[in-house]
C-alpha cells in the first residue's frame, strides 16, 4: 500500500503507523460550539469527501483534544484507510473491492 500523502509504502498496518508518525498534522481537532462537542476532521487527499466525527460527545474535558490527539488521529487515519480502499484503491496500490463484497457489507 502507498501512503496517500507521500511515497512511503508498506502493509496496511505499516501505512497506518506511518500516517500516525509522519502525517498527524493532517487531522484537525476542534470544539463544535453549537453542540458543545469535541470533534475531529480529515480530508481525503483524492476527492472532496472528507470525514468528520465526534471525538468526545460530552465535550466537558478541557484538555481532551490535546491529551488524546495522537489516539484521535489514529482513529481518523483508520477511517481514511477504509475510505481509500473503497473509493481509491488503485491510487494507493490496493486491489479494488468487488461490487458484490461491498453490497454484502452494506446489508
Amino acid at each position: 500500500m502507498k501512503c496517500p500523502y507521500c511515497d512511503a509504502t508498506g502493509t496496511r498496518m505499516e501505512t497506518h503507523a506511518h500516517l500516525g508518525r509522519e502525517h498527524i498534522d493532517r487531522v484537525r481537532t476542534f470544539r463544535y460550539e453549537p453542540k458543545d462537542q469535541l470533534r475531529f476532521a480529515l480530508d481525503c487527499p483524492f476527492c472532496e469527501e472528507g470525514l468528520e466525527r465526534v471525538a468526545n460527545p460530552r465535550g466537558r474535558e478541557p484538555g481532551f483534544l490535546e491529551e488524546f490527539h495522537r489516539e484521535i488521529a489514529l482513529v481518523a487515519f483508520d477511517l481514511l484507510l477504509y475510505h481509500l480502499h473503497a473509493a481509491h484503491a488503485e491510487l494507493v496500490g490496493l486491489p479494488a473491492i468487488p461490487p458484490e463484497a461491498s453490497q454484502e457489507s452494506a446489508g
